[in-house]
């Protein structure tokens, strides 16, 4: 199916051109004509297979074929889990709503609080955001939810991991009737708990499933090593030095071992950034831009970017650590071979990694190839990064000390009221019997 054989407007039309889409994905093709013909929708299907255009599509439609005189108040709502998901939402809908005459505005944390505030203020067609400060935004009546026409919830099953189902809750019961709006959800996985809050909260859903027999994307060869914890680190590395990784993403488990693992790259020449939810999200941003162009090969992460980014032309994912969760086992292979490319998907298991291979396999409905490498790929001469010494509690405080201290340059007085209070020396008592005191101690 071509997006010229749906009722789309023009405007919307010449959006889709400009980002470079022809023929509709297989998500695309089932849910546009029932949300386009105004139905609701909940959409399941793989990562990267197009689910942002097709909820971006029909909200656009919407707001066009429906003008509003008020440009102050929302008239569509986008919720996200993450920070990273909002802003590539945003990016996506001002390519495609580019000659639509609507505004967008991003709504999420760990940027200027007055800026975005002040943003809202002034008022948007459209809001994207995550549900945290959203609300917060709410509860200052910064804007209102009165007057939402389309609400779409993106990786609904997310919402639900990251502990978001009372914040979405809060807000869902601040919008219209759910049978005065129009409602779309979309996730790579629906479960009986995303449904539920469908049924509470939208009018009769359509359940649209684009699921293969494998869960994963097709265009992405997967391959599994074995090997030990003390033996990942030089495995990678001649993985690396064996070329064809121009733009390879890492994934770990945790934040520490993300940090060591830079170091090592570092030092051996193969430059990298961390991207874990400890990270400010400016930097966070830079760092993404940064991968996005090109500038930087590696991207080493948590799963924090494992959902939602759509990053064109990652070569490689490699699972340096095998996620415990099966589901993100999916998402995190899922940032390459995106939209129609080819990539790889590297998984490193060592002795701890082991115990999630059998889930992982259960989840995907296959088997995950397995290689053995051989001797010559293991690089073990490497850089090896100089090891800190642990600072003491004593070291610490008299950094801490030195810091924010102001030293006296050398021949110089110190400035009144700065001096060392002298040790006042003990008084010589007269005893209490009487006595003169005579071979009591000085004082020195």
């Amino acid at each position: 199916m071509q997006f010229h054989d749906l009722d789309i407007p023009q405007q919307v039309m010449q959006g889709i051109l400009d980002a470079g889409f022809n023929h509709c994905t297989p998500i695309q093709a089932q849910t546009l004509p029932l949300s386009l013909s105004g139905k609701d929708v909940a959409g399941q299907a793989q990562t990267g297979t197009g689910k942002t255009a097709a909820f971006l599509i029909t909200l656009l439609t919407k707001l066009i074929r429906q003008p509003h005189e008020n440009a102050k108040r929302p008239r569509a709502l986008i919720l996200a889990p993450t920070r990273e998901l909002v802003v590539q939402i945003e990016k996506d809908a001002q390519v495609l709503g580019a000659h639509c005459n609507l505004s967008f505005q991003a709504i999420y944390g760990g940027v200027d609080y007055m800026k975005q505030k002040n943003a809202l203020k002034e008022g948007a067609d459209v809001v994207i955001g995550t549900p945290g400060r959203l609300i917060d935004y709410l509860k200052q009546k910064v804007y209102t939810l009165k007057h939402i026409e389309m609400l779409v919830i993106d990786e609904a099953d997310r919402m639900f991991d990251m502990g978001f189902i009372p914040d979405l809750r809060f807000i869902l019961r601040r919008l219209p009737p759910f049978d005065a709006r129009q409602n779309l959800m979309f996730s790579a996985t629906l479960n009986q708990r995303v449904m539920e809050l469908s049924y509470e909260f939208m009018n009769i859903p359509q359940k649209v499933s684009v699921t293969p027999e494998k869960m994963t994307a097709e265009r992405v060869q997967q391959v599994l090593y074995h090997v030990a914890n003390k033996e990942k680190f030089p495995l990678l590395l001649g993985l690396l030095r064996r070329g064809g990784m121009n733009r390879t993403m890492i994934f770990v488990n945790t934040k520490r071992e993300a940090e060591r693992l830079q170091d090592r790259l570092d030092i051996n020449e193969f430059p990298s950034r961390v991207i874990s939810g400890d990270v400010e999200q400016r930097k966070r941003l830079n760092i993404l831009e940064q991968f996005k162009r090109g500038d930087l090969p590696i991207l080493i992460a948590t799963d924090v970017a494992s959902r939602g980014l759509h990053i064109e032309g990652i070569s490689h994912v490699v699972n340096y650590d095998l996620p415990q969760d099966a589901e993100d086992y999916v998402h995190r292979i899922g940032r390459t071979a995106r939209a129609g490319a080819e990539g790889k998907a590297i998984s490193l298991a060592d002795e701890d990694g082991a115990f999630y291979i059998e889930s992982i396999q259960e989840y995907i409905r296959s088997k995950i190839p397995v290689e053995w490498a051989e001797d010559a790929l293991f690089v073990h001469n490497y850089q090896r990064p100089k090891s800190k010494p642990p600072q003491t509690t004593a070291a610490r405080s008299e950094r801490n000390q030195r810091r924010h201290s102001k030293p006296t340059p050398r021949n110089e007085t110190p400035p009144a009221g700065s001096e060392i209070k002298k040790k006042r020396r003990p008084r010589h008592r007269k005893p209490k019997d009487g006595s003169s005191g005579e071979g009591a101690p000085t004082s020195p």
